[in-house]
């Protein structure tokens, strides 16, 4: 229910999807990663009443894996933020998504410094190619 408030209005939603692909290491926000995963769901499970998670094959398994909880959460986190990030960029064609942002999706592990980095680039592309900032949680 939080994350639905705090996202509730389209400025909100953008600046945060602005902050996941354009911030930088000392300005992260949120800080905490478990907040944009639990974005991430929700969109996700959103996305499955309205098809924005890219139908059969798409983010719809990442939820599904997200929730099961042993692929992202058991075992070392940089490892585990590596397979989310590539399940992730594995679907990400399925969103259409603009020329631009294909191609960051596409350099997302050699253009980012570390992990972290990564996945808050990588959650922020597919929510906007999700449509997240137009519809919401």
């Amino acid at each position: 229910m939080i994350c639905r408030q705090k996202y509730a209005t389209r400025e909100e939603r953008s600046k945060l999807v602005e902050n996941l692909i354009h911030g930088h290491n000392n300005t992260r926000e949120p800080h905490n990663f478990e907040e944009i995963k639990l974005v991430l769901a929700l969109a996700w499970q959103r996305g499955r009443w309205d098809r924005s998670d890219a139908g059969r094959g798409g983010y719809g398994e990442v939820l599904a894996s997200m929730v099961d909880a042993r692929r992202y959460e058991v075992g070392d986190e940089v490892e585990c933020s590596r397979l989310l990030v590539q399940d992730m960029k594995d679907r990400f064609e399925m969103l259409n998504p603009t020329a631009d942002d294909l191609a960051m999706m596409r350099d997302i592990f050699d253009s980012e410094p570390d992990m972290d980095s990564a996945r808050r680039r990588c959650s922020g592309l597919v929510l906007k190619a999700m449509g997240f900032i137009q519809n919401g949680l």
